[in-house]
């Protein structure tokens, strides 16, 4: 019994951890997929390691206030202004996360 408790607690935590990450690519499906995953209006394309480089050297606080306040032809919060900011950073870090 002893040993059924860590275990449950480690399967609890992937659990939450794969949803989180579900919830993350659902708001960049909808929110910005449109535009990163095509590379419209000049877009980085996630994965694109060759795009993201220099803005992942930039560092997670340009990201974020580019994504926050928009930047060229993106809008604020990717045109979402419900999301919150633990939801763009959750999106931007995901972005990140695949064009490393």
């Amino acid at each position: 019994m002893k040993k059924l408790v860590p275990a449950t607690i480690a399967t609890l935590a992937l659990l939450g951890m794969a949803s989180t990450v579900q919830a993350d690519f659902r708001t960049y499906r909808n929110a910005c997929a449109a535009c990163h995953s095509t590379g419209a209006a000049g877009a980085p394309k996630t994965g694109d390691k060759a795009a993201w480089k220099a803005r992942i050297e930039a560092g997670m606080d340009i990201l974020m206030k580019h994504a926050m306040e928009g930047k060229g032809a993106m809008p604020a919060k990717g045109g979402r202004p419900n999301l919150t900011e633990a939801q763009i950073k959750s999106v931007v870090e995901y972005m990140v996360a695949e064009s490393k």
